[in-house]
């Protein structure tokens, strides 16, 4: 089993000094990996389901993943999650490729549909076709990473006669998981994913990937693709966000059922948090006690 750590660009943790630190520790704790959340803008007054409030800050995902590739070597980068179809995939193609490149092949692109409909107007995007674009997004990024002469020819997006250099060092490119626990997102793990991050307790992490494995009678996935990786955030008993805390006997229940990576959260309330000495202490503390606890590194 693999560990990371989410959210170090949000809220509480969201300075310079503070990314440096926790990404940094992270890495010399011998953690896997180090996760970014993200939301573009935010609905301003907060309403459901936007889940914190305007004033909280979110650096960036791409700027944050750069931001940490430069302050570590080893460790590993992932999105979680980036809201696809908000983006322009030919932009974004070329915005990963260079973290990949940068990181020395370290990313992990985890994407995602998005929930918050407030966004998507604002970004002029229509809500409806969320989730059609998610899926042509994915494939034009696989094709603009894969292919010497790249031709796509799709609803949202057309190209042909162009090239977008450099590629991922990454082959065939960098691991695409797929997030959300929606009926429709699970299908589209299965269809084009390498792998799968949920955000669940062990109960409804269980449920998921038995929905997982009956799907995959359902929907044809290419032997390109390989097994699918899990990913989890644990929320804790009853979906309790509060405590982040995993023992380990919690965590080998998950990887029983087979989980291959947890990404822990000290607690959900730090994303709605101002930048503070006090969360960016806990946060430190938060990842010494887990590597102790679950004896990583």
């Amino acid at each position: 089993m693999d560990y990371g750590l989410f959210g170090f660009n949000d809220g509480g943790l969201c300075t310079p000094d503070s990314m440096e630190r926790v990404v940094v520790t992270a890495e010399q704790l011998g953690f896997e990996s180090v996760w970014t959340g993200e939301h573009v803008i935010m609905i301003d007054p907060q309403a459901p389901p936007s889940p914190v409030p305007p004033e909280a800050p979110m650096m960036d995902t791409i700027a944050s993943l750069a931001f940490a590739a430069a302050k570590t070597k080893t460790i590993k980068l992932g999105s979680g999650i980036l809201l696809l179809p908000q983006r322009d995939p030919v932009v974004l193609a070329k915005e990963l490729a260079g973290v990949d490149v940068l990181s020395k092949g370290r990313l992990i692109f985890g994407l995602g549909v998005g929930y918050v409909k407030g966004e998507f107007d604002a970004l002029g995007i229509p809500w409806e076709e969320r989730g059609a674009r998610t899926s042509e997004h994915m494939e034009v990024l696989r094709t603009l990473w894969t292919q010497e002469k790249p031709v796509f020819d799709g609803r949202f997006t057309q190209f042909s006669g162009i090239k977008s250099h450099p590629m991922p060092v990454q082959k065939p490119h960098p691991p695409m998981l797929v997030g959300g626990g929606s009926r429709p997102a699970l299908r589209r793990t299965i269809a084009q994913g390498d792998g799968w991050y949920g955000c669940y307790g062990l109960e409804e992490t269980a449920e998921k990937l038995k929905e997982l494995e009956e799907l995959a009678n359902e929907v044809e996935r290419p032997e390109s693709l390989g097994r699918l990786e899990i990913t989890i955030t644990p929320t804790g008993s009853g979906g309790d966000y509060s405590d982040g805390f995993v023992n380990a006997d919690d965590a080998k229940r998950f990887e029983d059922l087979g989980v291959d990576r947890l990404v822990l959260i000290r607690d959900w309330l730090d994303q709605g948090s101002l930048p503070s000495q006090e969360i960016e202490d806990a946060v430190i503390s938060f990842l010494e006690k887990e590597a102790k606890e679950l004896m990583i590194g």
